[in-house]
């Protein structure tokens, strides 16, 4: 224990791993940690906007920050990755199991329960659950054969609280269309909420910590019909910031919360109060 205790929100030196690093949420996560002090691994497919994430973080400050790139449903290469990230870096000591997928096709995923492709519902679960398992197996054992670590697994109102409701997505637009929360997204996201409480116990007694982060809506070019939808339902009256979210994965990451585990931290605006 640090002699402050405000101290313990920091994180310096501490290597950090964040998975779908350059997207709308892990982005901002990767600036949050490194802010606080950790030295941080951006790993996305995307190599040149992990690279430009990796970039930003490093001018004005003193920590690293360096991209990686890897499909994480290839669980050799993102073996691979581990053991490179280590070898720049230093051992993980946190990772954001945050990448997640909408597949290759957007308007297939977001057809209705009617209509939905198995083949898009694969896709959608190889990514948001199997690559979130095969992911935290590489890491979480690392940390385990340590004796220390802290794992943080990004899921949704829509997997953990509640069901959406369907009539905010009324004149909805996004990436070129409608959209609504389809059933492979619900299922995923719930996946991840009983897996994180499963590895926390496994792995509980050797210090490592494992939390779920429960988002509600970030504002992310949504339209206003929808905006005004979806605020209508929270009581704070609005849609998150990615930076609130990721505040809050900054605290299960640090050691102001060393004695939460199998927890489901819900940063939603109170949506799921109701």
């Amino acid at each position: 224990m640090t002699n402050s205790l405000s101290e313990r929100f920091r994180l310096e030196n501490k290597v950090a791993v964040v998975t779908g690093g350059a997207g709308i949420l892990g982005s901002v996560v990767c600036e949050a940690l490194a802010d606080s002090g950790a030295i941080v691994a951006v790993v996305d497919r995307d190599l040149d906007r992990a690279r430009d994430i990796a970039t930003k973080i490093s001018v004005g400050r003193q920590n690293q920050a360096q991209a990686f790139e890897c499909d994480i449903t290839d669980e050799v290469a993102f073996g691979a990755v581990t053991n490179q990230i280590e070898d720049n870096l230093g051992p993980i000591d946190i990772l954001h199991n945050n990448a997640a997928t909408k597949g290759s096709d957007v308007r297939a995923f977001f057809k209705s329960v009617e209509e939905y492709d198995m083949s898009v519902w694969r896709e959608v679960m190889s990514v948001n659950l199997d690559a979130l398992f095969t992911v935290a197996r590489a890491i979480g054992s690392r940390m385990a054969s340590r004796g220390r670590g802290s794992i943080i697994q990004t899921a949704s109102i829509y997997g953990a609280t509640a069901g959406p409701d369907q009539r905010i997505y009324e004149g909805s637009d996004f990436l070129g269309g409608p959209i609504n929360t389809p059933p492979v997204y619900a299922a995923s996201k719930a996946g991840v909420v009983g897996l994180t409480n499963f590895l926390a116990t496994y792995w509980g007694s050797q210090g490592v910590r494992v939390n779920t982060i429960t988002p509600g809506g970030i504002t992310s070019g949504q339209n206003s019909e929808f905006s005004e939808r979806y605020s209508a339902r929270v009581p704070l009256g609005r849609m998150a910031r990615a930076d609130e979210v990721a505040l809050a994965v900054v605290f299960l990451a640090s050691d102001a919360s060393s004695y939460i585990t199998g927890h489901n931290l819900i940063v939603d605006g109170g949506l799921s109060t109701w």
